[in-house]
């Protein structure tokens, strides 16, 4: 029986949460004998390693383990890319839990729409993180509304990420796959708009999944953590201007978004803790502006002294 989907798990440094992951993948309702696992860990200086070998004799057909000396996500993913046995190759960052039917349902997208070349499934809540709810909850709102990835607020389509996310095999090659020169963050949103423009539609779907951003619970860590987000978008906005607007990326433009998502997302959640989301968009927003602003100046004073040479 062939192998239909390529589950890719690319995690440095990742144990405090990837025994979870892993055991979200082994506990996947979808036969064994039609799935394939690769890990690649770029660089782990924790257990990480010895984690992902206590697993393999678990998983099933031809899984697969490479250890690279951090060379960065692109370069991890492609690793994944290219060795990948299935047509169809799932993402699972470190710190993500995919309910029992994930994989099932992410075939059955792939197989049933053959114009679709990204699929991905919906965030749930965690009980008890308020900071990692307020994160997820607009994803929420968006996928229900629109039950496609559409912002709820501008109306325009809204690029996913890379976890969780379902790819054809064949769109990823026709595109060559991840820009290995992006080295900071936002790959994902590179490789998502060359798909898209590419011809392939993205369609999400309704299975769930749990995101816990490397355990995200404090407001210091959402702050460091958009920082260096936006911090390596910048290389992304060069490349690509489309990839971010950024009157859109603003904190007032996040205090506005905030406000406006808390009111859905009280329709669906009934939780009063939604009306925090202004201050929590404002607070990453500013982070993330912060941080594309040293990017920017660190590339631009590159630029002066190659110019000087």
């Amino acid at each position: 029986m062939k192998t239909l989907l390529t589950i890719g798990v690319c995690v440095r440094n990742g144990e405090s949460t990837l025994r979870d992951a892993i055991e979200s993948i082994v506990g996947q309702d979808f036969p064994r004998e039609q799935l394939q696992v690769i890990f690649v860990d770029d660089g782990s200086e924790d257990s990480t390693p010895d984690i992902i070998s206590q697993y393999i004799p678990l998983l099933g057909r031809q899984p697969k383990f490479f250890r690279t000396a951090w060379k960065g996500l692109g370069q991890a993913r492609n690793l994944i890319v290219n060795n990948a046995d299935g047509e169809y190759l799932l993402f699972v960052d470190a710190d993500e839990i995919l309910t029992s039917n994930y994989v099932k349902t992410q075939v059955e997208v792939m197989e049933k729409n053959p114009q679709v070349g990204i699929t991905s499934g919906i965030f749930k809540t965690v009980p008890g993180n308020l900071i990692l709810n307020l994160e997820v909850i607009p994803y929420i709102v968006n996928q229900r509304n629109y039950l496609k990835p559409k912002n709820f607020i501008w109306k325009t389509d809204k690029l996913i990420g890379t976890g969780g996310t379902t790819f054809r095999v064949k769109a990823l090659k026709q595109v060559n796959g991840f820009d290995e020169r992006i080295k900071g963050s936002s790959e994902d949103t590179d490789l998502v708009l060359r798909i898209k423009k590419a011809g392939w539609q993205i369609r999400p779907n309704m299975a769930e999944l749990y995101e816990l951003h490397g355990g995200l619970s404090k407001p210091k860590e959402l702050w460091k953590k958009y920082f260096w987000y936006g911090y390596g978008s910048q290389k992304t906005f060069h490349k690509n201007r489309e990839a971010f607007l950024l009157p859109r990326m603003t904190p007032i433009a996040g205090l506005l978004a905030g406000a406006f998502y808390s009111f859905q997302a009280y329709k669906f959640l009934y939780k009063k803790t939604v009306f925090l989301l202004p201050f929590h968009f404002g607070l990453k927003l500013t982070a993330w502006t912060l941080g594309f602003m040293k990017g920017q100046i660190q590339d631009s004073m590159i630029r002066v002294r190659a110019s000087l040479r």
